[in-house]
């Protein structure tokens, strides 16, 4: 039953993304994880939601309204933050919820029916399309050579920025396109789990491989292997029970998390008995 499911080209696609956003979640989520750029990650995401209903309104793509205000916002963000003029949770809230307001706002003004956007809230990967696909790989391969072109430089300053601005690393730049670089992987994470749920997809896989590996290598590849083993599993929950496949994914990926938690915690305690 479950082979006979890949004759179906939306259960192709759905696999295809997949493997794209674990791919993303698995790298660029051990460095958000690291830097403790979580919430962060959380405001830009939100932001997001005011591109995608600047493209209903203006008739274009909303994943490419998503990806502009995302890289704005992340940009706006780090600006700020570097700037130091207030506190950065601040300014995440205030751009949070700023974008959240403007989608209303331009959905409300888009002319007749409004849409139904509870795919770009919720996820919804059995509806993912080959245009989907493209704009998804398309980021996919460009966060890949960022971070695999300048893997030294990344680790370097993940693990002691002020040691990498010594050795002649420019770190206001590396943190500027690793603000983009979050911008472009929400926009992969859209339509697989949802504007709302993408936290739990950036952090569940690669808070499991901290738990098992340190390597940061080992960490990155750890994490898309789980987080595509989340990925494939919800999927495949959401079609046999008909359930949103977003939410699917994240549940499960939380429960994942508690129990590898819970088995470590109790192995650590018996270890120090």
């Amino acid at each position: 039953m479950l082979l006979s499911l890949f004759q179906y080209q939306f259960v192709q696609n759905a696999v295809i993304a997949s493997i794209l956003a674990s791919i993303v979640c698995g790298i660029i989520g051990v460095i958000i994880v690291e830097k403790k750029l979580i919430m962060m990650s959380g405001g830009i995401a939100h932001t997001s939601y005011g591109g995608v209903g600047l493209g209903y309104l203006f008739g274009f793509e909303p994943i490419i309204g998503a990806l502009f205000i995302s890289i704005l916002a992340a940009l706006g963000i780090g600006y700020i933050k570097r700037r130091g003029g207030t506190r950065s949770d601040v300014v995440i809230g205030l751009f949070w919820s700023l974008g959240m307001a403007l989608g209303i706002l331009f959905i409300a003004m888009t002319p007749g029916y409004p849409p139904d956007l509870s795919s770009y809230l919720f996820g919804s990967i059995l509806s993912v399309t080959r245009g989907d696909l493209f704009f998804m790989a398309v980021f996919t391969i460009v966060v890949v050579l960022v971070i695999t072109l300048l893997f030294n430089y990344w680790k370097a300053y993940m693990f002691d920025e002020e040691f990498a601005s010594i050795i002649g690393i420019k770190t206001a730049f590396m943190e500027y396109l690793l603000f983009v670089l979050i911008a472009m992987s929400v926009v992969v994470l859209i339509r697989v789990v949802g504007i709302i749920l993408i936290l739990a997809l950036f952090t569940a896989p690669t808070a499991i491989a901290g738990l098992l590996a340190k390597n940061l290598k080992l960490r990155m590849v750890l994490s898309i292997i789980i987080g595509a083993l989340f990925c494939f599993v919800g999927l495949w929950i959401s079609y046999v029970f008909n359930v949103a496949s977003g939410a699917a994914i994240v549940i499960l990926s939380a429960i994942g998390y508690l129990f590898v938690y819970i088995f470590y915690s109790i192995k650590f305690r018996n270890q120090m008995n």
